[in-house]
């Protein structure tokens, strides 16, 4: 029996969650606030912005206007910004699952005014996450942190 699409949504967003708190696992404290270039998001940086945007897209799909995550203050370390990511996944993975196949058709106003079927824009978090987490791997391995290769799905 296939799937529903809102379980295959939350194990794909939870297979890119799960690498990234699998890394922030290994990754020293001393290197958190480590940015591969002038301006960049830190590491840690990296894992408040994840938090916060896929909390944001909850809002989203829940019909609210879509608002910018506070950023991060970068004070906060890799302990703490780790079990951030594993609280925000827990939530969106239970919110994910939740969802009818009419919520997943529902349209929603999302990014420039713009409405997009909540199926779009779980696609667009989707995305978002496994871009961030590219980036996170790169700077790991600048520090000297061998990311996780493999993550198991559901």
């Amino acid at each position: 029996m296939p799937m529903n699409p809102a379980e295959l949504h939350a194990r794909t967003f939870e297979m890119h969650r799960e690498a990234l708190i699998d890394l922030y696992g290994q990754l020293p404290e001393e290197h958190g606030n480590f940015r591969a270039w002038e301006g960049g998001m830190s590491l840690i940086g990296q894992a408040d912005h994840l938090a916060g945007s896929s909390t944001m897209l909850l809002g989203m799909i829940a019909g609210q206007a879509p608002e910018r995550p506070a950023p991060g203050t970068g004070s906060a370390s890799v302990a703490e910004v780790r079990e951030r990511l594993r609280q925000t996944t827990d939530h969106v993975a239970a919110a994910l699952r939740a969802l009818s196949p009419e919520d997943l058709s529902r349209r929603v106003p999302a990014f420039g005014g713009r409405e997009m079927p909540v199926a779009a824009l779980i696609d667009s978090l989707i995305g978002h996450e496994a871009h961030h987490k590219g980036q996170v791997w790169v700077m790991a391995r600048m520090v000297g942190v061998k990311p996780p290769m493999f993550v198991k799905m559901g």
